[in-house]
């Protein structure tokens, strides 16, 4: 007995040494104070998984994490992500997380109106890290643009300001299908009768909506200014719209100069007469609906109080009376500032 005894013993040792590496390997708490975010790109490797929580402070060992990799066979399964690591985790629980994408968090970004597709794209990218240039030239891509059942030489206009939740990373295709599809969402069978019974086309009603999303932010002005703009179009008198000038203006918008209204542009309605041939941003559905329901009214001109609204004339003189005050204003605001 005591020479079995004997001879089970350094297995026994053996055993349980086994034992405790492989749980030190496997299933020994990761512990650090408070959570750890670590995100996995497309194309990354198993390594720079490994370096990213190493740097993170994610993982108490990088060698036992890795030999964990290679025991369990999940080296070469990172799932593209944004993950929330808790304090306590194991090597396993991470693994198992990163390989099969089931705790990677969804992102929330919001999307303001009024921005160019340009500026969206830029959005999403610091966001979601997405391929802005990929997302441009999609908005620009005349198949794919019809293959979401949208006609219109492009998607300006198009992308829905709402807020989206997308996983990390995802493809610019699915990003610009949801914001497609809350437009198709929101512009439902009656709003496309009204365009109808006004004898627009979307294109055209987006156009006007998204002049009047860059000409002001209060919401019971833009039926107004959708009038005002109406009322040029029916006098056969150009629109002499500002936000179809910041739309020509790389990186704007900024304050407009005499020069920037000469810009040969089919966008410019400073030279051109009637609509610009699209929308010159992304409307909200307020600018939309302000489009679709104009007010009535005698109005052909505005000009901003610098306070934040807008002040409207029938006539050229009330017009340029309110000019001159508005002058006056911002130049006593910019030498205040100055």
């Amino acid at each position: 007995m005591k020479r079995i005894l004997l001879r089970l013993v350094p297995i026994l040792v053996v055993l349980v040494a086994g034992v405790l590496i492989l749980y030190q390997i496997l299933w020994a708490p990761n512990e650090f104070e408070g959570d750890r975010v670590v995100i996995v790109f497309k194309g990354m490797t198993f390594k720079q998984v490994v370096d990213s929580l190493e740097t993170r402070g994610a993982i108490r060992n990088r060698k036992l994490f890795e030999m964990a990799g290679e025991i369990l066979n999940l080296t070469r399964d990172m799932k593209v992500g944004k993950y929330l690591l808790r304090s306590g985790m194991s090597n396993k629980q991470i693994l198992d997380d990163l390989s099969t994408g089931r705790s990677a968090l969804r992102i929330t970004v919001t999307i303001p109106e009024g921005l160019r597709a340009a500026t969206q794209a830029r959005i999403f990218a610091r966001e979601l890290g997405i391929d802005s240039a990929q997302f441009v030239r999609l908005v620009h891509d005349g198949a794919f643009v019809r293959s979401l059942g949208i006609d219109a030489r492009s998607l300006e206009g198009f992308l829905f300001p709402a807020s989206y939740r997308f996983y990390w990373q995802p493809e610019e295709e699915e990003v610009l299908r949801q914001m497609t599809g809350a437009f198709h969402a929101f512009y439902v069978d009656s709003l496309r009768a009204r365009a109808k019974h006004l004898g627009l086309t979307t294109t055209e009603v987006l156009a006007v909506a998204s002049i009047v999303e860059g000409e002001t932010m209060l919401d019971d002005e833009r039926p107004i200014i959708a009038g005002v703009y109406y009322n040029r179009l029916r006098k056969r008198m150009r629109l002499e719209a500002d936000p179809t000038i910041q739309y020509l203006i790389p990186g704007g918008p900024r304050r407009l100069r005499y020069g920037d209204l000469r810009i040969t542009s089919p966008y410019n309605t400073y030279i051109n007469y009637g609509l610009p041939p699209g929308p010159v941003n992304n409307p909200g559905a307020q600018s939309i609906l302000a489009a679709l329901h104009p007010a009535r009214h005698s109005y052909l001109y505005f000009v901003a109080t610098g306070t934040g609204g807008h002040v409207f004339s029938r006539t050229y003189n009330e017009h340029q009376n309110a000019v001159r005050r508005y002058r006056r204003l911002r130049s006593a605001l910019d030498s205040q500032r100055g």
